[in-house]
């Protein structure tokens, strides 16, 4: 029994260490997506070893590893200081109402994304994976939200924004490569206030997509360059196949200077939607400290892999919230040149609207 729960003991060590490691391989990234699973394997682990009389090296081991992956994951919980203010204003102009949605392109339940964005009132609908067919279902928004962005695609990339407000400055990007699109707009409220929106869905590293997530990593980092010394009013939202809590996000945030509305309130993992115990938080928002956050929440499932993502952020530039979010480091800014030199491009290529 000792020798048995010293060699899971090992391979928790080993999943614990393989993300502080920036190869780009899946092998390698992918251990950043189950932080939780592997801290409650952790707590499993310290248990039996304490009950076995195990080593005391070996409980020492489990407890570090345990802390480690709480790190990690402890700031996307209740008992984490909330990076984003709650609103308090009831000016329905500056409130903005978000949903984003990965369709998954063979599902065919087009109704119940269409029937949480009546219930949710929603102002902004951005689909991930949407098709022709799913296009053809989602136009009947058209009449609540008239103003459109459309890419369908048949190759799991496809994507659609549908706004109640007007879009400005929209283009369709392939910043890396020429299959994975981006969307990027200025939205104007109706005060003619106006948002740089920028809507995302790099590919995943996997063994079945791209080998390693050095394409995902440099979308990432090229937009957040692009939004670095903006002074507009900025969100980021789509499924950007990254996880909440992961190195590169971290490194996204730190360079963006956006801030991220779950910290403090909770995960809101919203993939796999049909496996409860391997569920991750994939689908995304980040916001410039211009808002403050009236609400957060994973939507019911829609047939698809992912749950829907439904957030109410409130428009208050007074906000002054800047000092909440994460600082990039000299460190942070030259790992970003490296994950852009990696691919030889360049953030001059993200469309900077308004500007």
């Amino acid at each position: 029994m000792v020798d048995a729960l010293t060699f899971l003991t090992l391979l928790l060590v080993i999943a614990t260490l393989l993300p502080l490691w920036r190869h780009p391989h899946w092998l390698v990234r992918g251990w950043d997506f189950p932080r939780l699973q592997l801290a409650v394997f952790a707590l499993f682990l310290l248990i039996a070893n304490a009950f076995a009389h195990a080593h005391w090296l070996v409980i020492v081991v489990c407890f570090v590893c345990l802390g480690w992956q709480l790190w990690w994951i402890l700031p996307y919980t209740r008992i984490w200081r909330q990076e984003v203010k709650t609103a308090n204003g009831e000016n329905s102009h500056r409130r903005l109402r978000i949903i984003t949605a990965n369709v998954l392109t063979p599902n065919r339940q087009a109704n119940k994304l269409i029937t949480l964005v009546h219930q949710y009132q929603a102002d902004v609908l951005v689909t991930l994976e949407s098709d022709d067919w799913w296009q053809s279902q989602l136009d009947t928004l058209e009449t609540q939200l008239p103003y459109t962005m459309k890419c369908p695609l048949d190759n799991l990339y496809g994507m659609h924004v549908y706004a109640r407000f007007p879009l400005e400055d929209t283009s369709v990007e392939f910043l890396i490569e020429d299959d994975v699109p981006s969307m990027h707009a200025l939205l104007v409220l109706p005060y003619g206030e106006k948002i740089r929106m920028h809507f995302l869905h790099p590919a995943p590293p996997s063994p079945t997509e791209n080998p390693a997530s050095a394409e995902r990593d440099a979308e990432l980092i090229l937009v957040a360059r692009s939004v670095s010394d903006s002074a507009q009013p900025i969100i980021v939202t789509g499924d950007l196949n990254d996880v909440a809590w992961s190195s590169t996000t971290r490194l996204f945030r730190k360079i963006s200077g956006l801030l991220d509305p779950r910290v403090g309130r909770g995960m809101f993992n919203t993939f796999h939607a049909d496996y409860p115990f391997l569920r991750w938080p994939l689908d995304h928002i980040f916001h410039s400290h211009h808002f403050r956050l009236r609400q957060i929440q994973r939507l019911p499932s829609i047939g698809s892999d992912h749950f829907a993502l439904f957030t109410e952020l409130y428009l208050e530039p007074s906000a002054a919230q800047k000092e909440n979010g994460l600082q990039a480091e000299t460190e942070d800014e030259e790992w970003a040149e490296e994950i852009i030199q990696e691919q030889n491009v360049s953030d001059e290529n993200v469309p900077r609207p308004g500007q």
